[in-house]
């Protein structure tokens, strides 16, 4: 009898352990498990993959160095040349991404490449970062410019990112910059003193859309440098938000897409059903629903303007800093002065 279930113990353990082995794990922001974004792979395979949360890439790539596995990752433009440089991410083919001929164009050039012919970096989503701030309290005047950041009026009420690529996106734009590719040492300093000077007026550095959403709603912050789904939760909840992406000095714009790594534990093809399902024409309506534009460009488009306008992705008429690609070595500059502004030096 003991052998018999000895038996049929390890044929069931032979049985399922494929299955195991085959669940997709995806290293994501929180927010993006939403079975919405990728049901076409949910039709395919009965439920949706794993999802494990990272706070920002910084602990994602530190967390993949030191040894967690995933098959597919969630980041930025910013972070590309880093990651590819590190080894650990494998290039996309091209041939099985069923979008690819209508991602939008601007989201899949030669900077988003890395300056590689192989798509290293596949773009699914991208926003705005402007400025949100309470329409009770402040009229679109008072935050034409981004000099309201300066403004000692409004000390203790105001909010940034604690994330160093949106933090100089507005410094940059703030003094005077529009294309972060190639800053000059003088055009680095100028935008790091401003952030330094800011700081005082700061009541947070926010961490993610949910805390800064409650600190607008409560009152403590009446403006704040937020990505475009933060004024949408706003708006949903029937706070009077309004959202200032036409400021003098410009706005910004981020891209964030998924990687495929190397030695990934699934199956390769589970990666691309995922990839396929979150740029798929479905998955454009609850992306923009959120805040998120859908990098399938021909998907996004047939929403509507409206659609885009009200999700804080209409057009604008101001300069606009596009958060693509820079050097590891002035990433590594702005993120070191950053944690420094933030320490207080």
């Amino acid at each position: 009898m003991t052998r018999i279930t000895l038996l049929s113990s390890a044929a069931a353990l032979a049985f399922v352990a494929p299955a195991a082995a085959q669940q997709l794990t995806v290293f994501d922001y929180s927010g993006f498990e939403d079975p919405s974004f990728h049901q076409p792979y949910i039709d395919t395979h009965g439920a949706g993959p794993d999802f494990v949360f990272f706070g920002d890439e910084d602990e994602a790539f530190q967390r993949l160095l030191a040894g967690f596995q995933s098959d597919v990752t969630h980041i930025c433009a910013g972070s590309v040349p880093r990651w590819q440089a590190s080894g650990i991410i494998e290039a996309w083919d091209r041939d099985q991404i069923a979008a690819f001929e209508t991602l939008n164009a601007d989201l899949v050039g030669q900077d988003v490449l890395a300056g590689s012919e192989e798509l290293f970096f596949l773009p699914t989503d991208y926003g705005s970062t402007a400025v949100a701030y309470n329409a009770d309290e402040l009229t679109a005047e008072d935050v034409a410019s981004l000099e309201i950041f300066n403004n000692p009026a409004y000390a203790g009420r105001l909010s940034i990112p604690d994330n160093v690529d949106d933090a100089y996106a507005l410094a940059y734009l703030a003094t005077g910059v529009t294309d972060w590719a190639d800053v000059s040492d003088a055009e680095f300093d100028a935008a790091t003193d401003w952030l330094r000077g800011i700081h005082q007026n700061l009541r947070t550095y926010w961490t993610d859309p949910a805390e800064i959403s409650q600190l607008m709603g409560s009152g403590e912050v009446l403006a704040a440098w937020v990505w475009n789904e933060v004024p949408v939760a706003l708006a949903e909840e029937g706070f009077p938000v309004g959202y200032a992406r036409n400021t003098a000095e410009g706005t910004s714009v981020w891209l964030c897409g998924y990687v495929n790594m190397v030695e990934a534990p699934s199956e390769e093809s589970l990666a691309y059903d995922y990839v396929n399902a979150i740029l798929s024409d479905v998955s454009a309506g609850p992306l923009l629903g959120n805040g998120f534009g859908s990098a399938n460009d021909a998907a996004l488009q047939a929403l509507g303007a409206e659609a885009m306008e009200a999700a804080g992705l209409g057009e604008v008429t101001v300069p606009v800093l596009a958060q693509l690609p820079i050097s590891n070595e002035q990433r590594e500059r702005q993120a070191e002065a950053f944690e420094r502004i933030k320490a207080g030096f």
